[in-house]
């Protein structure tokens, strides 16, 4: 069921310029967090931190990179999606740090590298 939320004017919220969090939340999100209160849940999806480790908690690598692949983001809640964005920070920092460490050693080999390559022909 798709729900039309309305200002106080009766003009659709999205129509009537509304602004900050609920602007910029997703339908489902919000839809979540209707679920939420009429069941007197908290906002947060607790249930989901208690199934694995949290994007927070991931350490770099292809598995937190699998994981932010296969995310909806439409779907998070503002929370999961601050979490989603630091980890992805994350995970972006260690990828450059990998690229830096191979240019490096790109431009400077080892010594015994470039022993090794003063002794070939072209």
């Amino acid at each position: 069921m798709v729900r039309m939320h309305t200002s106080s004017s009766g003009i659709p919220a999205g129509e009537s310029g509304a602004t900050g969090l609920a602007k910029a939340m997703s339908p489902g999100v919000v839809d979540y967090l209707f679920r939420q209160l009429v069941a007197g849940r908290p906002p947060e999806d607790v249930q989901w931190e208690q199934e694995g480790i949290s994007l927070a908690a991931q350490p770099e690598g292809a598995e937190l990179a699998r994981r932010l692949a296969e995310t909806d983001i439409d779907a998070l809640t503002p929370v999961e999606l601050f979490h989603y964005v630091r980890a992805a920070q994350r995970l972006s920092s260690w990828a450059e740090d990998l690229r830096q460490a191979a240019v490096g050693r790109y431009c400077h080999p080892p010594a015994e590298v470039q022993r090794s390559a003063g002794h070939r022909t072209p």
